[in-house]
Formats: C-alpha cells, sequence, structure tokens
C-alpha cells in the first residue's frame, strides 16, 4: 500500500479565522472596563458627598463670621460715641507707648554686633514697630570702603534675626565726614 499525502484543502470562500481568543480578551476587558467604571462611580459619588458637607461646613463657618463682624460693628460704633472717643484715643495712645517700650535695645545692640563687621560702624539707629507689630530697624552705617556694608547687608540678610534689606541713600565722604554713610532700613524678628 502505498500512502497518499494528504493534501489540506480549504474550499470555503473565505478563510478561517480563530475568533474564540479574540473575543474571549474582549469579555475579559470589558469585564474589568464595568468594574473600573463601578469604582470610579463610586469615587465621584464619595466626593461629591464630602463637597456638600464641605459647602455646608463653609456655609456654617461664614454665617459665625457675619455674626463676629456684625458684633464687631456694634462694638466700634459704641466706641465712637463721642462719650467714649476720647478714651478710646487716650488707650490706643497707650498702647503705641507699650508697643514702644516694649522692643529691647540692649538685645537688638547684641545681635547687631554678631552680624556688624568689624569695619563697620553704626552711625544710628532707629526701632519702629509696623502694622503687624513687627519691627524695622532705621540704620545709618558708616565705612571706609563700600564693600564692607555690601558683607553688612549679606550678613543681614544670612542672619535668621535680621532679612529684607533696603538701601535707603548713599553718601560720599566729605571733607568733615571720611567714611561712606549709608542708610538702611531692615526687619528685625524681635516680637513686641
Amino acid at each position: 500500500m502505498s500512502q497518499t499525502p494528504r493534501l489540506n484543502i480549504n474550499l470555503a470562500s473565505e478563510r478561517f479565522r480563530t475568533d474564540r481568543a479574540i473575543l474571549v480578551a474582549s469579555a475579559i476587558v470589558s469585564v474589568a472596563l464595568v468594574v473600573l467604571l463601578g469604582f470610579l462611580s463610586a469615587a465621584i459619588h464619595r466626593q461629591r458627598d464630602a463637597a456638600r458637607e464641605s459647602r455646608a461646613h463653609i456655609a456654617v463657618l461664614q454665617q459665625r463670621l457675619r455674626g463676629v463682624q456684625a458684633e464687631e460693628a456694634k462694638l466700634r460704633g459704641e466706641l465712637r460715641q463721642p462719650a467714649n472717643e476720647s478714651i478710646l484715643d487716650r488707650s490706643q495712645f497707650i498702647n503705641t507707648l507699650l508697643q514702644r517700650k516694649g522692643i529691647s535695645w540692649t538685645r537688638m545692640f547684641g545681635d547687631l554686633q554678631e552680624v556688624m563687621p568689624p569695619t563697620v560702624c553704626l552711625v544710628s539707629v532707629r526701632p519702629f514697630a509696623t502694622g503687624d507689630n513687627r519691627i524695622q530697624l532705621d540704620m545709618v552705617v558708616g565705612s571706609k570702603a563700600p564693600a564692607a556694608v555690601i558683607d553688612l547687608l549679606k550678613r543681614l540678610e544670612d542672619s535668621p534675626l535680621f532679612g529684607g534689606t533696603s538701601v535707603q541713600g548713599e553718601q560720599p565722604p566729605s571733607q568733615n565726614e571720611p567714611l561712606f554713610r549709608y542708610r538702611v532700613t531692615v526687619n528685625y524678628a524681635q516680637k513686641l
């Protein structure tokens, strides 16, 4: 017996396709996307509820703020009455004096001594309190060379006690004054 070779002949009009693997993978991906959609929907609902609670809390806080502002306006109105105005002015004057008195000159000069280069001299200093209860120093410094004053400015800005320096003016040496003079304003961290 002779064996005849087997021939694979496809007599169909279209080629044979294996779609089963593609269909199974598509079904798995679809199920995964539906599960992800469920998680995202739940997350959106949770965030919507949290936002609703936040808006309600903000509304309560705004209502309290309006009440406090109304009470403050009422108290300010009482203080601004002619009978109370002189007492208010006097108490503000006394508070201003107490703030100025609260600046420790000894501590201020000690802090300046730590950052002052040896070739720079302090000609004058005037501390003053700003509106937000911080201290600013208005200083006039002198030096034989401008480089020493630049070194002072760097030291002031690098120091944790000082910062925010600005040079307001400069005066060159003259016959009567052999030093370069600089007017410097600096923030000082001493609290009132």
